[in-house]
């Protein structure tokens, strides 16, 4: 098993130069093309000679221990509990609605989260939701950089599952490294095929538990294992299945650095003082590599162990400055903080700072954490906006709808008393669970009478309708009126719903077309 003391680093020229008061020469970590070109042999061929495309430098990043990496633990804990168990949990509704408290009802055009119920024509909510998302994402941004991108990215959260099982059956970095160098043995076909069995029951638990969010969960499981789902339900388990084998385990940093556009607007949201993961280059230069017991006079506190590096999981060298790889996951700080206690130096050579204060550090003068600055105060005024219109948006609303649609042909008919009738397309949407009757008018239409069919043949200046529970009532609706009353080819008018229980009232804007003068 590897640990962080294997990454000593064993006295070189170097040291000789830096006793002698010369500084080592700097040594930096090449990125990751030249470091497979390294590998290959080309650099220093021939510039016409190189390959315009090189293949890609596996990441094999170290396990390690600390205060941040204790945080991403818990974190990764909580979201992978609660994405499994979301869909189990319970929220009674009444009779006759599903009591899955986390469910988007596709055939039932449905969604459900705990007490509040979406409708298809609500889908604002849900516009509402991300842009809170969104909005939220900026602020967190603005203050404490990538942290979404190391700590709750589901792309994080479950490559750092499949990176755990790869380490609990193949070994920690050098051991990997060995084990894919090594020909093919019983052995080490055993722990490939432990390995990548392992990654797939995991990715099939995924999928199996996001397409439960979709589906009544303990009866899809029933009809799971008894073979009786649809082809449509095995296939979206498969398909989620395999995205979550190839993204988790196979793809991993590439996500984040090709596949993501994240990295590329995150960049825009930072300033001086958005906190982010940084090396003290002012401290840890000229660095070299050192020995336990060593003085550090005129050098700096960097040796130069390549840990940071080596626990990256994405293969960032944080000391060559900001990048677009570095999510922000701050395990280079518990790798170097375990270095620095080792040679007896201060912790936080990297660190999670702002550029403001690693200045000031530098300077000697005075820190500070600032939170509240214009962009921060600008996200955070947006999100209560926001919040404060679907509050109070869910709090108000009716759970009575109408929709009405005219009649293109013919627009009028006249009737042979002289009168003209209009028809029109009526829903009623009743968002409770009981039945309803509806008494509907009109206004606006002096002596105008209703009738509707399969409900009210004879004339009348109002209808009742009836409404099943949690259900959409369409009816056919024939209003008539004298030609005295009819302004021109189009006149204005109102209907009236009246819930005949609670006399909750609803008005629809409607036109009553005619031949005109």
């Amino acid at each position: 098993m590897d640990t962080i003391e294997s990454a000593a680093v064993e006295p070189t020229a170097s040291d000789t130069n830096a006793a002698a008061g010369t500084p080592p020469p700097r040594r930096r970590r090449a990125s990751a093309a030249p470091f497979s070109l390294q590998q290959k042999g080309v650099i220093g061929a021939d510039a016409d000679s190189q390959p315009l495309y090189i293949d890609r430098v596996k990441v094999q990043a170290r396990a390690v221990s600390g205060n941040w990496r204790t945080i991403k633990w818990w974190v990764l804990g909580v979201l992978l509990t609660l994405y499994y168990i979301g869909p189990w949990l319970r929220w009674d509704r009444g009779p006759g609605a599903p009591d899955q408290a986390l469910l988007i009802d596709m055939p039932g055009r449905r969604a459900y989260f705990f007490w509040v119920e979406i409708w298809p024509q609500e889908v604002y909510y849900l516009t509402g939701l991300l842009i809170l998302g969104a909005v939220g994402l900026f602020l967190v941004t603005a203050w404490f950089g990538r942290v979404w991108c190391g700590f709750t990215c589901p792309q994080t959260v479950w490559t750092d599952l499949f990176m755990w099982v790869e380490r609990k059956i193949e070994g920690d970095r050098n051991a990997r490294i060995r084990l894919d160098a090594a020909p093919w043995t019983w052995n080490k076909a055993g722990k490939k095929i432990a390995k990548h069995g392992a990654w797939l029951l995991i990715a099939l638990a995924t999928g199996g538990a996001w397409i439960m969010y979709f589906n009544d969960a303990p009866t899809l499981v029933g009809q799971l294992v008894t073979f009786e789902a649809s082809p449509t339900i095995y296939g979206f388990i498969a398909l989620f299945t395999l995205t979550t084998y190839l993204l988790a385990g196979w793809a991993r940093e590439q996500v984040c650095i090709y596949m993501c556009p994240w990295p590329r607007f995150q960049g825009a949201m930072f300033d001086e003082d958005s906190l982010i993961v940084t090396y003290e280059g002012w401290r840890g230069e000229p660095r070299g590599p050192a020995r336990k017991g060593q003085s550090f006079e005129g050098r700096g506190d960097c040796v130069d162990c390549g840990m940071c590096w080596q626990v990256c999981p994405t293969g960032v060298d944080i000391r060559e400055g900001q990048q677009m790889a570095c999510i922000g996951c701050a395990l280079c700080v518990d790798a170097c903080n375990s270095i620095m206690d080792r040679f007896g130096r201060p912790r936080e050579l990297i660190t999670y700072d702002s550029i403001r204060n690693q200045v000031a550090r530098e300077h000697r003068q005075p820190t500070a954490i600032k939170l509240i600055r214009p962009r921060a105060i600008a996200y955070i005024v947006v999100m209560l906006i926001v919040a404060a219109v679907m509050t109070w948006s869910l709090s108000t609303r009716s759970r009575l709808d109408v929709s009405v649609l005219p009649d293109r042909q013919p627009l009028f008919v006249k009737l042979s008393d002289g009168s003209y009738r209009n028809g029109f397309t009526f829903k009623i949407l009743n968002m409770k669970r009981e039945p309803k009757t509806y008494q509907l008018a009109t206004d606006g239409l002096t002596g105008a009478e209703i009738t509707v069919g399969g409900y009210q043949a004879t004339p009348a200046p109002y209808v009742e309708l009836p409404v099943g529970p949690d259900q959409i009532g369409t009816f056919r609706v024939f209003v008539r009126a004298p030609s005295e009353v009819l302004t021109g080819k189009a006149t204005d008018f109102k209907f009236f719903l009246i819930d005949m229980e609670t006399r909750e009232l609803i008005n629809h804007a409607a036109v009553f077309h005619g031949p005109g003068v």
